[in-house]
Order: structure tokens, then C-alpha cells, then sequence
């Protein structure tokens, strides 16, 4: 957000109302701070803040801040870093210019409680420094009219900019090397998971290869089904993608996951857990099984509800995020947990930009694997705090039958699409 006007136009007053409904997560980047407080330099065509204005915006998007650029940012001098910075960014951009007359900005000055700044800064100061609509080129801004108040101005911009209804994003957590050991990630085998209820909506799958994804084959199958999630998951991908720092891209790997596939991959976890902890009982072989690959009633991915993800730079080369993706506990040392405090400086700030483009489209990470997000799933509802889940396992419909795709997901024979548990058997009924 760029936010513009004249010297008293209200922009710190609406920057930090911003923040202040939307909380941590918004970085303010103020002209003075820069050019008069840090810089203790005029404001002229060729200053120094002009430059350092553009970078510490950039960095503060590229971290996953939301930005908020204020000041007077005359046209003539600050156009070209401005336009700059929103063709560059790939998310969202918004410019409004405060437009209130000279005689209304001599009046909230004179209003200013701040003795010694009122002495310093005269209206001569303010009369001299006032430049009528001096808007960008290009049709960039929208213009706040003089009698929108400090409350409406600031509701306006909330909901133009879709933070009205945000949530804010929490900020980075420092924790051990497994995780969180005080706040643990909660396993898919959490009793908790499974009894939420599962409403099933019976979206269809569609393959993220028709909209123009970076889609990496390593998980690919004979029906391509690794490459197919729901259409409200779809959706979410894109917004993600659409908030990652320019040269920056999202890396799918896998989506959908037949339910055969999954009991496969628990299995065989399960007994390789089983041969390096002989002592361990059934229940904690499943238990500690469940920190790396979800239960097969659970998993998101037989649901078309979960992706596994990570990020590329523009030339398609995978970035440092710590460890490969689907790196188990055993093999990365813990690495895989989302919040591992053993990774480099460079690959935290990656999980980062991940994790923060991610849940801000409203994903859920799984916090023993990076790489992992969920949404109106099982897992997804009970970290969100949700009644039900909307996804429940389905079964791929086959490529030759067209009719069935038309007619979206098939609940997995078994199982009750209504609640997403195993069904028990009856008259005709054949329990999977």
C-alpha cells in the first residue's frame, strides 16, 4: 500500500491505524523516518532516502510483511520508485493520495500537540511545500476526498486491500531443533483430528497442470492423480502464489494421493519404525508413524485437500529451505519440522516467504514437514477452529469416464461422505 498527500494530510494517522486493526505483520515505511530521521537529509531529486525507501520495502515484502509506503512522495521525484515497486511486486498493489486543501492542513497542524515541533515546522513551511493533486502517472492512485474521516478512510482501505477480514500472521517462532517442545505440532493421530466431522461439499479435483503451475514429476503416477487437488484448493494456490517476492515461485510437488497409495506409504514408515524401535508398542509405532505420514483415514491428500510445496527462483531452481522435501525426522534430524531452529539463516527466511505466502491463502502447515499445507480438511478445521471439515477422502474418477467427472469426486467406497469415517458394512455395502 503507498499511501500519499500533503505535509498534515493525515497519511502517518491512517498508516498506523492500519496496523493497529490489523496487528503484527504490517511494516510502515515512512519517508521522514528515513530521509529526516535516519539520513538527516533534504528532501531533493537525487536524495538518498529515494532508493532507500524502495529497499527497505522490497525487503520487508520479500520477509512476507504487508508494506505500508507513506509520505508527501512528490510525483516528480518518488514516481519512479513508486511504479517501480508495484510493477515488481507480484501480490497485490494499492495507491491512494489524501486530498485535502491547504486551509484544512494548516488547521490539523496547528492541532499538533507537540510544542517544539510546531515552532520548527511553520505554516510558511507548509504552505511552501504544499503541491495540489500531485498525483502519479498512470492512474495509479485512488484519491481520498478531504471530508472522509481518519475512521472511514481507514475502513475504505481494509476493504479495498481484503485486511479487513485478514488474519494477522504471526511472526516467526524460535524453537528447538523437533519443533516447538512447549507447543508441540498436533499429530494427524490426534484423537482430536478424527472426531471432527466431515460435511463433504464434493468439489471436484482439476489438475493445477492446466493453470500454469511449476510442477515438479517426482511424484508422478500412471493417472497423474499427484497432480490434481479441489477446486477451492486450487484457488488458494494461487493467491499464495500471487504474495511470493518477485523472482520468486511456488514448486508443487504433490496433491491428491489415492487412498491405496497412502496406506502404502504409512506402512511402510510404520515398519521401518518398527525395526530400528523393537520396543516400541503398536501404539507408539502409529503415534510416532503419524509425525511424518498421516494415518490413511486422516490424510488430507487422499481428501484432495492437502499439497506438498516448496519454492523455486525464476529460473526454476529450487531454493535452500533446509532439507529435501519429504525428509523424514530420522533422516533430516529433525530439519523437516517447520520451525527447526537447526537450518541456515537463508533457509529460515525461505520457510518463511513459504509459510507466510501459504497461511495467509488460508492453508494450514503440518508442523513436522515444511513442505506441507492443508485446507477444509479435518486438520485444517480443528486448527482453525472450525465445525466441520468440507473434504473427506474421494476417489479419483478415471480419465475415460467422462460422465463421472462431470459429476465430481466419488467419496471412497467405504467411507461416509457425510462424515468421512469407515462406514460399517450393511445389506450391498462393502466396507473397504
Amino acid at each position: 500500500m503507498v499511501i500519499r498527500g500533503n505535509s498534515a494530510s493525515g497519511k502517518s494517522s491512517v498508516a498506523q491505524g492500519l496496523r493497529d486493526h490489523y496487528g503484527r505483520g504490517i511494516a510502515i515505511v515512512g519517508q521522514d523516518v528515513i530521509r529526516r530521521d535516519v539520513l538527516r537529509e533534504h528532501d531533493t531529486a537525487r536524495g538518498a532516502n529515494i532508493a532507500m525507501l524502495g529497499r527497505i520495502a522490497r525487503e520487508a515484502l520479500d520477509a512476507g510483511f504487508h508494506v505500508v509506503l507513506e509520505g508527501i512522495l512528490y510525483a516528480d521525484r518518488y514516481s519512479h520508485m513508486v511504479t517501480s515497486l508495484v510493477r515488481d511486486h507480484r501480490g497485490s498493489s494499492h495507491c491512494y493520495y489524501l486530498d485535502v486543501p491547504l486551509e484544512a492542513t494548516l488547521v490539523r497542524h496547528a492541532s499538533k500537540a507537540d510544542a517544539a515541533y510546531l515552532e520548527q515546522v511553520t505554516d510558511t513551511h507548509l504552505t511552501s511545500w504544499y503541491r495540489e493533486l500531485d498525483l502519479l502517472p498512470g492512474g495509479l492512485e485512488t484519491v481520498i476526498p478531504a471530508d472522509s474521516t481518519l475512521r472511514d478512510t481507514i475502513a475504505h482501505i481494509l476493504r479495498e486491500t481484503d485486511l479487513a477480514c485478514a488474519s494477522p500472521v504471526p511472526p516467526p517462532r524460535c524453537t528447538s531443533s523437533q519443533g516447538d517442545t512447549v507447543n508441540p505440532p498436533v499429530l494427524m493421530s490426534d484423537p482430536r483430528v478424527a472426531a471432527i466431522p466431515v460435511h463433504e461439499c464434493g468439489e471436484p479435483l482439476v489438475d493445477v497442470r492446466d493453470h500454469g503451475f511449476r510442477v515438479d514429476p517426482r511424484k508422478r503416477d500412471p493417472l497423474s492423480a499427484f497432480a490434481h487437488v479441489r477446486e477451492g484448493v486450487l484457488a488458494r494456490l494461487k493467491q499464495a502464489r500471487s504474495l511470493l517476492p518477485a523472482g520468486t515461485d511456488l514448486l508443487f510437488i504433490e496433491g491428491y494421493r489415492p487412498l491405496a497409495l497412502q496406506e502404502r506409504y504409512f506402512t511402510e514408515y510404520r515398519d521401518e519404525l518398527a525395526a530400528t524401535h523393537p520396543d516400541w508398542t503398536a501404539e507408539e509405532l502409529h503415534q510416532n508413524a503419524s509425525r511424518y505420514v498421516s494415518p490413511p483415514e486422516m490424510a488430507p491428500h487422499s481428501a484432495g485437500a492437502a499439497v506438498d510445496v516448496t519454492l523455486v527462483d525464476q529460473d526454476g531452481h529450487e531454493l535452500d529451505l533446509g532439507t529435501r522435501v519429504n525428509a523424514s525426522p530420522e533422516e533430516s534430524h529433525g530439519a523437516c519440522f517447520t520451525h527447526a531452529t537447526n537450518i541456515s539463516d537463508r533457509a529460515r527466511h525461505h520457510r518463511t516467504l513459504l509459510l507466510n505466502a501459504m497461511e495467509s491463502a488460508d492453508f494450514t502447515n503440518y508442523g513436522t514437514e515444511f513442505w506441507h499445507f492443508s485446507a477444509a480438511d479435518r486438520y485444517h478445521a480443528l486448527m482453525r477452529q472450525e465445525p466441520h471439515a468440507r473434504y473427506g477422502p474421494i476417489q479419483q474418477a478415471q480419465p475415460a469416464d467422462s460422465a463421472t467427472q462431470e459429476r465430481g469426486p466419488t467419496p471412497w467406497p467405504g467411507f461416509d461422505p457425510r462424515t468421512g469415517n469407515k462406514r460399517k458394512a450393511s445389506n450391498g455395502d462393502t466396507c473397504a
